[in-house]
C-alpha cells in the first residue's frame, strides 16, 4: 500500500490531493480551503452531520479523473457554495477554494 500526497492546481487555486492505493481501487481526495472533492470511498453522509462542503466523484482513478468527473452527490453545506450535482469536480473546487 502506497501514499500520495501531491499539490493540485486549479488555475491560480492551490488544492492538496491524497491518493491511497487500496486492494481494487484508490481511495482519492481533493482539499480545497472551504470544503472537498472524495471518491465514493468516503461517506457523504457523515460529511454532512459534521457540517464539512464535501462533494462525491465516482469511477476515478487518478486527481485528473476527479476534476473531470460530474458530481453525484453534495453536502447541504457545499450546496451553500453553489455546487450541485452534475457539476464537474473541477468547478466544485473552485467554489470550495
Amino acid at each position: 500500500m502506497s501514499v500520495l500526497i501531491e499539490k493540485v492546481e486549479i488555475g491560480e487555486m492551490k488544492c492538496v490531493g491524497i491518493k491511497v492505493d487500496l486492494p481494487g481501487a484508490p481511495l482519492l481526495l481533493i482539499v480545497a480551503s472551504k470544503g472537498y472533492l472524495m471518491c465514493g470511498y468516503l461517506n457523504v453522509e457523515t460529511a454532512e452531520r459534521l457540517g464539512q462542503a464535501a462533494a462525491v466523484v465516482t469511477g476515478v482513478r487518478v486527481f485528473e479523473d476527479m476534476l473531470s468527473a460530474r458530481i453525484v452527490k453534495v453536502t447541504s453545506k457545499a450546496r451553500e457554495l453553489g455546487v450541485v450535482e452534475g457539476m464537474e469536480g473541477r468547478e466544485a473546487l473552485v467554489r470550495m477554494g
